[in-house]
């Protein structure tokens, strides 16, 4: 998956970017990134400041950081950060720097928007005789089993996705928490989001959800490079991984005194998820048509509000975009109005 993806010959590699083979939540509608652009100053009230990093993580071709930028009110000083391991694309603003890795030590909002399903996993299968093994994999997608799942890999999933059944399959997603924490762990102060397909303990996929994406259209997780290969992501597991990299008594990612909640989700920090349904509600995001009685006095601004009301249905709809999770992790931030 990682030479699939990132090698010399990888498909995050190709001059068209993710664009040209499946759209997400930033290419749906610019509704998305005047979102973002709110949580940004949102953020920044919380750091009370007027100066203010943003860290796009998996930033595809910078589409995010232009729109979140040409929204951003006046009076809010940004310094724009693409996280990407392709090569800067032509034409993108001058402001933003171009970065393989997420810097160190910034104050801000560290974003990633479909990011850790990128994070490459390794999949693991129950055999017939109940025994748990990794599942390997040749460069035309032929399978075959593999050797026992043992070590840290086995202890992830006894913890996080229990496998009884034979035939059942896992994605091991120890690499996605080691990846989210380590992000996280840039960030001096702020807010850190990780929008993605997520599930949680007590509803894994009973076969995993491994699978290709190429010309807009689902395909075998083929890992020769021709296709984008992707998988849910565990969010209650990333949010444990930050709390236990980052607990309260070190300064992580502490900074409110309500602590209750349940750990899967919480990681038992200030850590919690929501759906990006109720996230964009939040920012001011909603599907609601516009009165009809606008048709009659102003056509053309019915015509409008109606259209961005479709792209607004289309971010936050249930069995669709909507049901992404956010994964909001406060560092030494307080952002009580957010919290559940």
């Amino acid at each position: 998956m990682e030479s699939a993806l990132y090698g010399p010959e990888g498909f995050y590699r190709r001059p068209e970017g993710p664009a040209g083979h499946f759209r997400t939540s930033v290419h749906a509608s610019p509704l998305f990134a005047s979102a973002v652009a709110r949580l940004l100053v949102a953020t920044a009230e919380a750091l009370d400041t007027d100066e203010i990093a943003l860290v796009d993580v998996g930033a595809g071709r910078g589409e995010l950081l232009t729109g979140v930028l040409a929204a951003v009110p006046d009076g809010l000083a940004v310094r724009p950060y693409a996280v990407e391991r392709a090569a800067r694309p032509p034409g993108l603003d001058a402001r933003v720097e171009w970065t393989d890795r997420p810097p160190a030590g910034v104050r801000g909002l560290l974003f990633a928007n479909e990011w850790l399903d990128n994070v490459p996993v390794d999949v693991a299968e129950t055999g017939p005789d109940g025994t748990v093994r990794y599942v390997l994999v040749s460069p035309d997608g032929t399978e075959r089993p593999g050797p026992p799942v043992d070590g840290a890999d086995a202890a992830w999933l006894a913890r996080w996705w229990p496998m009884a059944e034979p035939g059942s399959r896992a994605e091991i997603g120890r690499t996605r928490d080691e990846a989210w924490a380590a992000a996280v762990a840039t960030l001096d102060r702020g807010l850190a989001v990780a929008v993605d397909y997520a599930h949680v303990r007590d509803d894994r996929p009973l076969f995993g959800t491994l699978t290709g994406f190429r010309d807009g259209r689902e395909v075998r997780p083929v890992p020769d490079g021709s296709c984008d290969i992707t998988a849910h992501v565990a969010l209650d597991a990333c949010a444990a991984a930050v709390a236990a990299e980052w607990s309260d008594d070190t300064g992580g990612v502490g900074g409110t005194d309500d602590g209750a909640g349940d750990a899967d989700i919480r990681g038992g920090a200030a850590a919690f998820v929501l759906s990006q349904r109720e996230a964009l509600h939040r920012l001011g995001v909603s599907g609601r048509r516009p009165p009809l009685s606008l048709a009659t006095d102003d056509p053309a601004s019915y015509v409008g509000a109606l259209a961005t009301a479709g792209q607004a249905a289309e971010l936050t709809a249930r069995g669709g975009l909507g049901d992404f999770g956010w994964l909001m992790t406060p560092v030494r931030t307080a952002l009580r109005d957010w919290a559940p």
